[in-house]
């Protein structure tokens, strides 16, 4: 519809025209109360790229490191499983993550304050959506002064009693309360997003300490061999000193190697004692409640499969960005607001009551009283209403900006984790072929000892190598397991459950 364009003659009298004037306004108020101010929300457009790094391919796939270590590719467009956990084969793992996620301090947080977003919603749109009804009651002795009228009369003293019910209702015609509704709503939703991404870290959090604290008790156990072995040679060492056969500098450098691994020991052992109090408190429980599983690296199960979304799927499916893009929803209904303050608000009210000069007459038929008002206005002169309105677009700018800024580290987070996966496998293959190695030659040093081709010293040198080369593989191994995990994590997660938003 195009105002001022066609031209429709004037009726003669003046009551049409009156009728005319009314039916037009009311007609524009109906018109501007189905609008809202300001632009509506558009999601930003995902990312045409479809691969997220020129090292590692989509499809990628790692070739079996060795005999006992298993292959893994990344299929893309396979769902990511909403508990992805359950894909490394610990049953005490998921139920250590059940535990943590039923009990986490930082998910309960997370959960009140999604409620809270969610009931400021609900109140916002309930005293603006809806009238407004109030009901009131008032008893007041006054003493009254003819004079003041100017009438020569003697001052008079009475009482007024009131009662009556009060309806309001915003108009809204400019859809000031329904932008500012949309927002609430917005950030509502950033909150939902936000617990979904405590949750995934939460989870992910779990999984990775799990992983390090079978780790560091593989390495404590092979170092504790090591150490063992190097004791051995340092005091077959001393022997031949005392008779000899060997030089001061030879047992100087085994007391060291001795002492070196000596004091790492300790180092290891708070580091597992340290993962142990992490992962009771990502549990929910004190760190002196204990009941923590001392995980191994032989009971998980590598994922042979990696499920991969493109770029223009996962800017749909990680909380953060999600979160993110709800924010810049909420800026874009924040600049609506105030755009919408710059146009003309209608607000009515209707009030039915009594009164009277006595309590028993309040309720009576010539006490009633009644009114009726509609209120429309219109900034005239407000300089600080365009400040308001350009700072709403600046808020909207900075909120565009977070956005694309928390989708560039979403795929920066999926190309590096492509690549880790990836040097993984190859770095096992390496560690496995060392130690594999390391052991052939330990075989082959015995059965020269066996035949008196080499000395004992000789052969705890190689079982030394051996213990070393083990430490690298233990390392690798866990590598791949953590970066498995960092993998879901990149991906969002699976879907979340009904009850995890509620």
């Amino acid at each position: 519809m195009t105002l001022g364009k066609n031209h429709t003659p004037l009726p003669q009298s003046g009551k049409p025209v009156l009728a005319t004037r009314h039916a037009a306004s009311l007609a524009l108020m109906v018109v501007l109360a189905g609008c809202a101010a300001g632009p509506d929300f558009e999601r930003p457009a995902p990312p045409v790229s479809e691969t997220y790094s020129s090292h590692a391919d989509n499809a990628l796939v790692t070739p079996a490191p060795s005999a006992v270590d298993s292959a893994q590719r990344v299929v893309p467009g396979m769902p990511v499983a909403a508990e992805w956990w359950r894909t490394f084969g610990s049953p005490r793992l998921d139920a250590l993550i059940a535990d943590g996620l039923q009990h986490s301090p930082t998910l309960a947080a997370a959960q009140a304050t999604l409620r809270q977003a969610q009931e400021l919603q609900q109140a916002r749109a309930g005293s603006t959506q809806l009238p407004q009804a109030e009901i009131g009651a008032s008893a007041q002795r006054q003493r009254f002064n003819p004079g003041a009228l100017g009438q020569d009369q003697d001052p008079r003293e009475f009482s007024l009693y009131n009662a009556g019910v009060t309806v309001s209702y915003n108009l809204d015609p400019a859809g000031s309360n329904r932008r500012a509704i949309e927002a609430l709503s917005a950030r509502a939703d950033t909150q939902g997003f936000d617990l979904q991404a405590a949750r995934l870290t939460l989870a992910g959090n779990i999984a990775t300490a799990a992983f390090a604290r079978a780790q560091i008790a593989a390495q404590i156990e092979s170092t504790t061999a090591l150490l063992a072995n190097i004791e051995e040679q340092r005091d077959i060492a001393r022997a031949r000193l005392r008779l000899g056969n060997a030089a001061a500098d030879e047992v100087l450098a085994l007391d060291t190697q001795t002492e070196q691994l000596r004091a790492g020991l300790p180092v290891l052992r708070q580091q597992l004692t340290e993962t142990e109090h992490l992962l009771a408190t990502l549990a929910g429980r004190a760190p002196g409640q204990g009941d923590v599983p001392d995980f191994a690296l032989s009971e998980f199960t590598l994922p042979r499969d990696l499920p991969l979304v493109v770029p223009s799927q996962l800017v749909r499916q990680r909380p953060d960005i999600l979160a993110a893009e709800a924010m810049v929803h909420a800026a874009n209904a924040d600049y609506g607001v105030a755009v919408a303050q710059m146009y003309p608000q209608l607000n009515l009210s209707a009030t039915l009551g009594t009164q009277a000069l006595t309590g028993d007459a309040l309720f009576g038929g010539q006490s009633i009283v009644w009114n009726i008002i509609g209120q429309l206005t219109q900034p005239l002169f407000n300089s600080g209403l365009p400040h308001e309105k350009r700072a709403a677009l600046a808020g909207f700018d900075a909120a565009t900006a977070h956005y694309k800024e928390a989708v560039l580290e979403a795929l920066r987070d999926v190309a590096n984790v492509l690549v880790a996966v990836d040097t993984d496998a190859h770095a096992l293959a390496a560690q496995s072929s060392a130690a594999a190695a390391a052991q052939g030659s330990l075989k082959t040093m015995q059965r020269r000892y066996q035949l008196g081709a080499a000395s004992h010293v000789e052969v705890l040198i190689a079982a030394q190598q051996a213990e070393r080369a083990q430490l690298a593989v233990i390392a690798a191994r866990a590598d791949r397991l953590a970066n498995s995990a960092a993998f879901y994590v990149a991906m969002g997660g699976g879907p979340v459950p009904a009850e995890v938003t509620e």
